[in-house]
């Protein structure tokens, strides 16, 4: 019981010291899981860890016929890790959206957080977006306000991500979310930055 208490108590300074380095943002680690029990936020996600080469055929998963970049073992791992997180705190999630790539999908399917809609804007097929109209799209639908009582994922790469919230999105890591408000005015705001392995943590924490 005694070893229990420490690592809870270990767990939740860590989480301190992440929100510390994200000083900007407006939610406690704590405050954000009770909002998002509520819902009306927007979970924008950067893909679970992927290396940065395709597989060959010998080793590329069944179902990713195209030979797309898939998860490596820790996106895996943390994919799941993030969904049970979700379902022990609790966090409803409505709309759920993503790239058509390989290891976005396989982010949603292990999380297994609901059914997704694919959307060409989410994906890479063009890396450079140098008229804005990727990040206007995205800014959009990070706009939007979710169904009353859930929350919408959107799982994209971060590309797609640090052009809509150039600011917002600086460093984010593979797996890591922006945790976004939209406001009465249909403007999205930066409430909080959760990595992966942090819902893991704030799962145990509560």
């Amino acid at each position: 019981m005694k070893r229990h208490s420490i690592l809870k108590t270990l767990l939740f300074l860590l989480l301190l010291v992440v929100a510390a380095v994200h000083g900007d943002e407006s939610l406690s680690k704590a405050d954000l899981v009770a909002a998002l029990e509520r819902g009306g936020y927007v979970i924008l996600m950067r893909h679970a860890s992927s290396p940065g080469t395709t597989p060959d055929a010998a080793h590329a998963n069944a179902g990713n016929a195209r030979l797309d970049r898939q998860l490596d073992e820790q996106g895996q791992t943390s994919a799941r890790a993030m969904g049970d997180a979700f379902r022990r705190l609790k966090i409803p999630i409505g709309k759920v959206l993503s790239s058509p790539s390989y290891r976005a999908l396989e982010t949603v399917k292990l999380a297994k957080l609901g059914p997704p809609t694919t959307f060409p804007e989410l994906g890479q097929s063009d890396p450079s977006d140098d008229n804005g109209t990727r990040a206007a799209w995205l800014k959009a639908k990070a706009d939007e306000h979710p169904a009353a009582g859930t929350n919408t994922l959107i799982v994209t790469h971060y590309p797609n991500i640090a052009e809509a919230f150039p600011q917002e999105a600086e460093g984010l890591a593979e797996g890591e979310a922006l945790i976004l408000q939209p406001d009465k005015d249909d403007r999205a705001s930066l409430v909080a930055r959760v990595k992966i392995d942090e819902w893991t943590f704030l799962a145990a924490t509560r």
